[in-house]
């Protein structure tokens, strides 16, 4: 497997259920064309099946494309899938059984809540993670079992912390994206901004303006 190099600058994250009857392989492909740099395939009401069928078929429509491509929690999708990587979270497989078992070229996020748990993540090992997902930011609707929001100034204090990039996620919107990237942060993931949106293909574009990268 031949290392990817992700670019978190506007990480889309493609939830089954925020993306409606539009279904997440079309909201995916106009939110490429809008100018997303990341793909991550989250969605908790499919079976394995199902998740595996969407993640290959996300796979070969990402492929040549430049946009890696990630699978949320579930690394046996991911590996199964050919994924470019997959992102786990402080309940779910631990980052460092996840680096041993999909070994170094495979691209690995971790979230973390906190301070505390960013100071964890800096004390991993070197090549553990690749980048954090760090929030949520502010309130979202898009998942029930979160933590308090962080605020930018919790976003700030990670970002200083830590010396692998930061990519923010929680209730973002557009016009939220500049003062983020002023925090310190290497990215931002949104899920409704896109998911949600009517026409995801503009939502993208003008996130990915604001982004000024």
């Amino acid at each position: 497997m031949i290392r990817r190099v992700l670019d978190p600058t506007l990480y889309l994250v493609a939830d089954g259920g925020a993306c409606g009857e539009r279904g997440v392989v079309a909201t995916v492909a106009a939110a490429v064309a809008g100018g997303v740099t990341a793909v991550q395939l989250r969605d908790h009401r499919a079976t394995t099946r199902e998740l595996l069928d969407t993640a290959s078929e996300l796979r070969d429509m990402l492929a040549g494309t430049g946009v890696c491509f990630l699978v949320n929690d579930r690394l046996d999708i991911a590996l199964a899938a050919g994924a470019d990587g997959v992102h786990v979270g402080q309940s779910d497989l631990p980052v460092e059984d996840a680096r041993a078992i999909a070994g170094p070229d495979f691209i690995i996020g971790w979230s973390v809540t906190n301070i505390a748990e960013a100071r964890t993540a800096a004390a991993l090992p070197p090549g553990t993670a690749d980048y954090l997902g760090v929030g949520p930011i502010f309130p979202t609707p898009t998942k029930a079992d979160t933590t308090p929001p962080m605020g930018v100034d919790g976003l700030r204090a990670v970002c200083d912390l830590s010396l692998l990039p930061c990519v923010a996620i929680g209730g973002i919107t557009a016009d939220q994206t500049g003062g983020l990237f002023a925090a310190g942060a290497a990215g931002v993931a949104v899920v409704a901004a896109i998911c949600s949106a009517t026409d995801p293909r503009r939502a993208a574009a003008e996130l990915r303006r604001r982004c000024g990268r």
